[in-house]
């Protein structure tokens, strides 16, 4: 630290008495100096020393003097009692007193509240107040100071003590110190930095000392001793020193722990005042023999540095070492003053005033920035040069080096015919380092530190300023007194080149032939032979390191990142790609990468371009490069077809192609210019009427239309080119259905796939009649018919199904699937039946079934199980005798439940309906039947509950009270649903009240026995004498007067309807009643007596029949009916059920002609006329298989 004097000046009265400066302070800006100086206030200009202005206004001494922070007034107290407030423009504007002389002043930072303390008391006055508040104050008050919030005030007192008050005047803190009665406390200020963690205090007394506290009154560290009476303690702005004097007739430098640095100004009398210039390193001291000197301190730097680390000093005591690659900084606290520091590898000495500490890394981690103290020499040094090496620290003064050793033993010494200029250690194994010294007389000297002997490296001139010599050692950089920058071979001595406006130089320790330099505001960087590349700078290069450029600026320590850019280009004009690559490899931009790897690659230097490519990632290029690579192991070895492929990657198409044309590969550029569109540019390069060139040629230049949504010009190419298939496919995407069926009309029949594509597209386009066009020139019958299928145009593909058999399957199975999605299952299960797909057929009507039990349609589940029964008997027709069997059970099976279902429908809408069309009777009898219909099993779905319900119901109504009873008593012994449990239980108990019989008009009677049967049998629906089944009407279910007869074996179904279909009636005797007559004169009346000539009437021989069966036996022996007894039938007394084969006819004669009889055709159901002739009135169909008379 310097302190230079910028101005003096010296305050007389107008006696030419010296005046005391008591006070000082600057304007906040720093441009103006207050002084009070006897009874005035004086204004300086801080730049010269001018007296701007005098200013009168107190009338006796002034003894202190405070700048507003906000710059806009300040204040001025004197031994008259008063205080004066004056503007920046130099006008006084308020003043007040007090009841004694004015110690001290203080503005407070934030609200501009000015403290004024008095002997006695203090005052707080703002702009804002009329009155000024006074507190007393028991002690002399010597000095205050605000802290940075402006809420606390300290104060000074005479009796040693510092009272600490808030804004309103009240003390919060007293801090009592040892001694306090022999140390008047003189002056005292709070630190102004705002970076602290907390406010600290400076505190100068009497005693001799200087304190530092915390706002609670804690002491920070110890007591310094003075040595002298201190009369002002002033803080730097930023807080990092304060400055101390008095009757030491000095103004001292201290750190801000107190540790003193140095002396600003050295003065014949005591120094009453000082006043650190705002924000910057100039001081103003005050003395009693009115001197007023103005000081600008010069902070020198202080640093070390190897390689990537930098160590340097800071606020003096501190010293901080940085990584300047990560920007990693480590502070050590050294609390004393640093005079020199040196750095080397993981070492760190450090010289204070009286010691020098050597410091080593915790590891051997490159990254590593904690230090530990290795030893201490405490000895009392003085060098101009410090230099630490592994073991030794090296001393330089004047001509002398001295080596010592960590523990303080110096080991060698080297005098030096010159002074010595400039040292540096370039490295070597530990305790044998060398140092490069540069010496005035232009010798630069290598020096070991094992070896006495130093060895001359050369000698020139000039005067050495700055040395690096290069990474491999063999050549040596050196600047000299005149600027200049000289670089040596070692080993040959040789001037290789030089270069002017040079400060400092450094050769790049990650690349041997680059090294840079600075000066004139430039950074220089020269690569080999070539010229230097400049950009701006300021400072001076310290180091070099890959892209990296440490700069050291005044006092700060910076690396920039230098991009190689531009040496890389030199070596590149030079075609030197290897050395491109290795300086590109220091540092370039991504762009500088592509420049170097496009120009390997068409340098043919593929290894250098290949590492090029992978830098910046280049997967295209890499697999150029690799292609060449493995053309070249084949053996190709023609550099221009190379060189050509490299230029159509990079664009260069004409380059390329007369590459490939001097090659004699013009294919190459003919496929090059068509890949890329230019078909104007390939035809130059097409073979001498080469066809196949020529439409390779017009189908690229289609892909290339297509690909550009140009398809209509596409197609027309593709066209021209043959290419029929691509121009159908262009077509069909864009619907052009009148371009597509022109081109199938032009295409030949035997180019089948190219009219099916047209078909499939024009089906695509719903343009069904210029499909079936197409496929009826291809003759591809099946394709039509799909067509027409997918069509859904059914009629025209039956026609086509009638004439081709074979493709029945392909119509009727997707029209039954049609049929089935659009809920036509009946009609589908036909067109599964006509297209053979008889299990098909089964599956549907099994799924029709199966949901209409379960949704309770039973008149439809009766409905489905009938064509069930006649799907089974379609299939047993066709199959053989084993599966004949059992379809033909199933048919059986089917019936029987189609019967069951038929009748339970209305069962089960009595029951769970309010209303029922059918009379009593009706529902008696059909109850009466399911219930002998239940003996052979119950389907699912049916309710024997319900069955039995209804028929109890309606037995009671009708007069049956003992199928009432037994029905009644069977329902007990089942589950009945709770809706039915009341009316069984009230009907069991109500009908023991009747009877125990039947009523007789309802007992049925066979009309093959004449047996009156009971309402319920056991043995089933059928006599309990001659086990003849009942026919029953399937309306109503009364017995039909019907006996079921069989053909005698020896005729046939056929010949058996064709005798009866020819046998003549019998006519009937006519009844003749009564009848009148004469016998002489009498009249005479006869009834019912034949006459005389009337033959006698036969027997019938179907009559005589009936009675042919054993009452023990308990199998139905049917009438057997001859040729003979056929004859004498009537056929309209005869009812055929003719059944399909396998099964034979029924044969039924009515024994009571009078009563008309329906029986249906297509399911040979038989019903009364009346019943028949309403429900087909009522529903257009028969009830039980639905089919109609058109039918």
């Amino acid at each position: 630290m310097r302190a230079v004097p910028i101005w003096v000046d010296k305050v007389h009265d107008r006696d030419k008495v010296d005046q005391c400066i008591w006070d000082l302070c600057f304007k906040p800006d720093g441009n103006q100096l207050i002084v009070a100086a006897g009874n005035r206030v004086l204004v300086y200009d801080t730049n010269d020393g001018t007296l701007i202005q005098s200013l009168k206004g107190h009338k006796d001494t002034v003894y202190c003097v405070c700048y507003a922070k906000d710059g806009k007034r300040f204040a001025s107290g004197s031994a008259d009692k008063g205080v004066i407030i004056w503007t920046s423009k130099l006008e006084g504007i308020l003043k007040y007193t007090h009841n004694d002389a004015i110690q001290c002043l203080a503005y407070n930072p934030v609200t501009h509240q000015l403290a004024s303390c008095a002997v006695s008391d203090f005052g707080l006055w703002s702009p804002e107040q009329k009155n000024v508040s006074k507190h007393k104050v028991n002690s002399r008050i010597t000095c205050c100071s605000w802290t940075n919030d402006g809420q606390y005030l300290a104060l000074g007192l005479y009796n040693g003590l510092v009272s600490i008050r808030n804004k309103g005047g009240e003390e919060k803190v007293k801090i009592e110190r040892p001694n306090a009665t022999t140390s008047p406390v003189w002056s005292l200020q709070w630190n102004p930095s705002r970076e602290e963690s907390y406010d600290v205090l400076a505190v100068a007394d009497w005693g001799q000392r200087l304190s530092f506290y915390q706002l609670s009154g804690k002491q920070i560290g110890k007591d310094r001793n003075l040595g002298y009476d201190p009369n002002y303690v002033n803080w730097f702005s930023k807080g990092e020193y304060v400055v101390v004097g008095g009757s030491n007739k000095q103004c001292c430098l201290h750190t801000k722990e107190g540790v003193k640095l140095g002396v600003i100004g050295d003065q014949t009398s005591w120094t009453w005042s000082a006043a650190v210039k705002p924000d910057s390193n100039y001081v103003a001291v005050g003395c009693q023999d009115g001197t007023i000197a103005y000081y600008q301190l010069i902070f020198s730097t202080v640093h070390g540095l190897y390689k990537d680390r930098y160590a340097y000093r800071d606020n003096m005591t501190d010293v901080i070492i940085q990584h300047l690659i990560t920007d990693q900084k480590v502070r050590i606290k050294c609390r004393d003053l640093v005079k020199k520091i040196a750095i080397y590898r993981h070492r760190l000495a450090v010289q204070l005033p009286d010691k020098i500490v050597i410091y080593e890394l915790y590891s051997d981690d490159a990254a590593d920035m904690h230090y530990k103290v290795k030893e201490k020499i405490n000895k009392k040094f003085e060098c101009n040069l410090l230099v630490v090496c592994s073991q030794n620290i090296i001393l330089c003064q004047d001509k002398r080096l001295q080596c010592y050793s960590f523990q303080g033993i110096k080991e060698k010494e080297w005098v030096m015919e010159s002074l010595i200029r400039y040292i540096k250690v370039i490295g070597g194994p530990s305790g044998r380092e060398g140092l490069l010294v540069g010496l005035k007389n232009g010798q630069i000297m290598k020096i070991f530190v094992d070896n006495a002997f130093p060895i001359m490296l050369l000698k020139q001139s000039t005067s050495v300023r700055c040395l690096d010599v290069s990474a491999s050692r063999s050549k040596l950089a050196v600047v000299d007194e005149h600027n200049t920058c000289l670089v040596y071979d070692i080993n040959t001595k040789d001037l290789l080149f030089q270069e002017p406006n040079a400060n400092s130089v450094a050769w790049n320790t990650h690349y041997e032939d680059m090294l840079c330099f600075s000066g004139n505001g430039l950074l220089n960087i020269k690569a080999s032979n070539f010229p230097v590349h400049q950009q701006k700078l300021q400072g001076f290069v310290v180091g070099f390191s890959g892209s990296k450029i440490f700069c050291l600026h005044i006092y700060s320590m910076s690396s920039v990142d230098v991009p190689q850019s531009a040496s890389m280009y030199q070596y590149l004009e030079k075609k030197l790609f290897r050395d491109a690559y290795k300086v590109a490899c220091l540092g370039v931009t991504d762009g500088d990468w592509e420049v170097l790897a496009h120009e390997a690659l068409e340098g043919l230097d593929f290894d250098t371009a290949k590492k090029a490519f992978i830098r910046i990632k280049d997967l295209r290029y890499l697999e150029l490069i690799h292609s060449i690579e493995e053309r070249k192991k084949r053996g190709e070895n023609d550099n221009m077809v190379f060189l050509g492929d490299i230029y159509s990657y990079q664009a260069k198409f004409g380059e390329a192609a007369k590459l490939y044309k001097k090659s004699g590969t013009e294919q190459k550029a003919m496929n090059m210019y068509t890949d890329l569109r230019m078909f104007d540019q390939a035809k130059e390069y097409i073979g001498s009427g080469d066809p196949l060139d020529k439409k390779m040629l017009i189908t690229k230049q289609a892909d290339w239309a297509k690909s550009s949504n140009e398809p209509k010009a596409a197609a027309e190419m593709y066209i021209s080119a043959g290419e029929f298939c691509k121009a159908i496919d262009i077509i069909g995407e864009h619907g052009w259905a009148d371009m597509m069926i022109d081109l199938a009309r032009k295409l030949d029949k035997a180019d089948r796939e190219a009219l099916s594509r047209a078909a499939m597209h024009l089906t695509k386009m719903e343009q069904y009649s210029f499909a079936a066009e197409v496929y009826s020139k291809m003759g591809d019958i099946k394709a039509l018919i799909n067509l027409h299928v997918e069509a859904k145009h059914w009629e025209d593909a039956f026609t086509l199904a009638e004439k081709h058999t074979e493709y029945k399957e392909e119509v009727y199975v997707p029209y039954a699937q049609w049929l089935a999605e659009n809920d036509k299952f009946d009609d589908a299960q036909e067109a599964f039946h006509k297209a053979g797909l008889q299990g098909e057929a089964v599956k549907v009507l099994e799924q029709l079934t199966h949901n209409a039990v379960i949704e309770s349609r039973f008149n439809d589940a009766g409905y489905y199980f009938w064509k069930l029964s006649m799907q089974c008997l379609d299939i047993a027709r066709a199959e053989d005798s084993e599966k004949r069997e059992e379809m033909l059970a199933k048919f059986q099976d089917f019936q029987r439940k189609a019967d069951m279902y038929y009748a339970y429908h209305s069962i089960q809408r009595y029951t769970d309906e309010p209303f029922t069309s059918h009379l009593p009777e009706a529902l008696f009898n059909i109850s009466r039947y399911l219930l002998h219909m239940i003996q052979g099993g119950i389907p699912h779905g049916i309710s024997k509950v319900g069955t039995l319900y209804a028929l109890a119901k309606q037995s009671k109504n009708l007069g049956a009270h003992k199928l009432a009873r037994y029905a009644y008593e069977k329902l007990q012994t089942l589950r009945i649903p709770s809706r039915f449990q009341e009316a069984v239980d009230v009907g069991s108990v109500m009908i023991r009240s009747k009877a125990f019989a039947d009523s007789e008009e309802l007992l049925p009677m066979c009309y093959r026995c004449s047996t009156t049967n009971p309402l319920l049998n056991n043995g089933g629906n059928c006599c309990v004498n001659c086990r003849q089944p009942f026919v029953h009407s399937f309306v109503s279910f009364e017995v039909l007067p019907l006996v079921e007869f069989v053909i005698d074996s020896s005729l046939t179904d056929e010949e058996a309807v064709q005798i009866l279909d020819l046998s003549i009636p019998k006519q009937k005797k006519e009844d003749r009643g009564w009848k009148e007559g004469r016998i002489g004169h009498a009249q005479t009346l006869r009834l019912g007596q034949a006459d005389e000539d009337d033959e006698p009437e036969e027997e019938d021989p179907f009559s005589a029949k009936l009675m042919t069966f054993d009452q023990e036996d308990t199998e139905f022996r049917p009438v057997v009916v001859t040729r003979s007894v056929l004859q004498t039938l009537s056929r309209s007394e005869v009812y055929i059920l003719k059944r399909p084969k396998p099964l034979r006819y029924q044969f039924f004669r009515s024994l009571l002609p009078d009563v008309t009889i329906t029986q249906c055709p297509k399911c040979n159901k038989l019903f009364h006329t009346d019943d028949f002739e309403l429900q087909y009135l009522q529903k257009g169909h028969c009830p039980f298989c639905r089919s109609t008379l058109d039918d």
